[in-house]
């Protein structure tokens, strides 16, 4: 039977942790199917998705591409990918565990049991629910979200999360070849666009935790767009420009 949940993973050396994770993604009660989009990664991290390949067949895909392009540029590609090859239902997810695989359940069953059309894996919708984090990145990424919220007036707390899944009506409705953000700001802008679409968003509690392998992607240049992404899409919004 052929799965209807994509889930998109985005990687940069991540060799250390995606046979892990393609493994516990395909032991999930929903049959999913799993797109690895490489951005060219030196550590061979491609070479084990290949491997993951001729053991679970169709079930994974890969995408690699020349450099990195930006996360925003990955997520694009692999909703185009899951629109084109029909899949009803994609999540976003990290591959380095600090989003634990089996809460992608729970946010595919929100969506599935049209609870909610984008299922948002939140870090605050029940108080803070971060291990391991250093204090100085938590009242970054907790102030970060209060900024965005406020200015964007969106209905959920963790604005800049990349774990969620989507319903394809959402997908097929906004537009996302005009989604240009990267990092933070991607995710800012793909709840915005969905909420200012009329789709209902729901926030579920997960625990995050901090990368178990490798090194994290954080950059003040991703934190300064979305310091004025969020302007930007406030203003298109009311002059009716999204």
């Amino acid at each position: 039977m052929a799965a209807d949940t994509l889930i998109i993973v985005p990687t940069y050396n991540e060799a250390h942790n995606i046979s892990r994770l393609i493994e516990r993604v395909m032991k999930l009660e929903n049959q999913v199917d799993i797109l690895v989009i490489d951005d060219g990664s030196p550590d061979g991290t491609a070479d084990f998705v290949r491997k993951a390949q001729k053991e679970y067949s169709s079930r994974v895909a890969l995408i690699e591409r020349s450099g990195k392009l930006g996360l925003g540029t990955a997520y694009v590609k692999g909703f185009e990918y899951a629109l084109d090859k029909g899949y009803d239902y994609v999540c976003e997810m990290d591959a380095d565990f600090s989003h634990d695989p089996d809460d992608a359940e729970r946010l595919i069953n929100e969506v599935k049991s049209g609870k909610a059309d984008v299922a948002v894996g939140s870090r605050y919708a029940n108080g803070i629910s971060i291990i391991n984090w250093p204090l100085s990145r938590l009242i970054l990424s907790y102030c970060a979200n209060i900024y965005a919220r406020t200015i964007t007036g969106l209905p959920i707390f963790d604005t800049t999360a990349g774990f969620k899944c989507i319903h394809r009506k959402v997908l097929e409705s906004i537009s996302i070849e005009r989604i240009k953000s990267n990092g933070y700001a991607f995710q800012i802008e793909l709840h915005f666009r969905a909420w200012k679409a009329g789709f209902k968003l729901k926030e579920v509690s997960i625990v995050f935790r901090e990368r178990e392998e490798g090194v994290s992607k954080m950059s003040k240049a991703i934190v300064r767009e979305a310091i004025w992404r969020v302007w930007a899409l406030k203003f298109r919004s009311i002059f009716g420009a999204l």
